[in-house]
């Protein structure tokens, strides 16, 4: 028996089961933990990660740990797309039952997230105002980028997704990846509440991005740098991923003597000077430049742009 014909028993014996079609009509329309798919099947959490596991072994869901947590996503869209056509030609639907649970599960995930926005908003407001109103910010990243479509985005420390919010809908693709489970948490509940399905977050360092060399055309490092125990190597690893003609942009802060920010919110770095930043950023293959100062607090937020040319070049023989 030839391997395609295997493969495709495999996926067939994937399928044939209600639960397992359920479960990909589910992920088909959200990124959904194994915790949040029992509780919308009214399943217990074991026999649903049998089912994931099938799934998995068929390449039609991919597993991603984040903590004691994994999510799910749909697989390769390529082995993934001949199997949601014979889905959606053999008529089979969502539930009304799961798409009421599914509500819930977005529920549960924004209630979560002002629960947290409410608990921390006393730190986060002492450090906003020490620098200019964040949407002065957010509408200097939008200008800085322009009219130019963004392509395929990587949000790096994307936090609660903000970035991705506010540029995801210009965007083809948008991945945020951050190291912190409950950040991930909180930035799902934000990107569902503002229906970008084609963004998703993954656990990650930025100091080891989980993408192939070129795979993006912007990447976004917006207040994450500071925190960076070797910003250089960060801001490589970032061009590292951009395809020919991609941005790199960091939002961060001009040199600063308030100390008191390491020990209250962890930064490793008081600010970076421009040509510091513009250093590395030439040194990791990019053209660079300021594309905006904002002052008018304490602290002064700067925005570089690093840019790979369209194409390498070519040294003559």
């Amino acid at each position: 028996m030839s391997l395609l014909v295997t493969d495709a028993l495999t996926v067939h014996a994937a399928l044939a089961d209600p639960t397992r079609l359920r479960i990909v009509a589910l992920v088909r329309r959200m990124e959904l933990s194994v915790g949040e798919l029992a509780d919308v099947l009214g399943q217990s959490q074991p026999r649903v990660s049998r089912h994931v596991k099938i799934l998995g072994a068929a390449g039609i869901v991919c597993r991603h740990k984040e903590g004691a947590w994994v999510f799910l996503t749909l697989g390769d869209q390529a082995r993934v797309a001949p199997v949601l056509a014979g889905i959606d030609a053999w008529g089979v639907s969502d539930t009304d039952a799961d798409i009421a649970r599914l509500a819930d599960v977005r529920g549960q995930r924004a209630t979560a997230a002002n629960a947290w926005f409410e608990a921390h908003a006393p730190e986060w407001d002492r450090l906003r105002a020490l620098h200019v109103a964040e949407a002065e910010v957010e509408a200097a990243i939008v200008a800085a980028l322009g009219a130019r479509p963004v392509g395929r985005l990587l949000d790096v420390g994307t936090g609660t997704g903000r970035m991705i919010e506010l540029l995801g809908a210009r965007a083809g693709a948008a991945t945020g990846v951050d190291l912190s489970p409950a950040m991930l948490r909180l930035a799902r509940g934000r990107l569902d509440a503002a229906g970008l399905a084609n963004a998703e977050v993954r656990l990650a360092d930025m100091d080891a991005l989980p993408l192939p060399d070129g795979a993006v055309d912007t990447v976004v490092l917006h207040q994450v740098l500071h925190f960076a125990q070797a910003p250089a190597a960060v801001l490589a690893e970032g061009a590292r991923v951009l395809a020919p003609g991609g941005r790199l942009l960091v939002a961060d802060f001009a040199p600063h003597g308030r100390e008191e920010l390491r020990a209250a919110h962890a930064h490793a770095r008081l600010g970076f000077a421009d040509e510091t930043v513009c250093e590395w950023l030439g040194a990791a293959g990019l053209s660079a430049r300021v594309a905006a100062r904002l002052g008018g607090g304490e602290l002064t937020v700067t925005i570089w742009l690093g840019e790979r040319a369209q194409q390498p070049l070519r040294v003559a023989a």
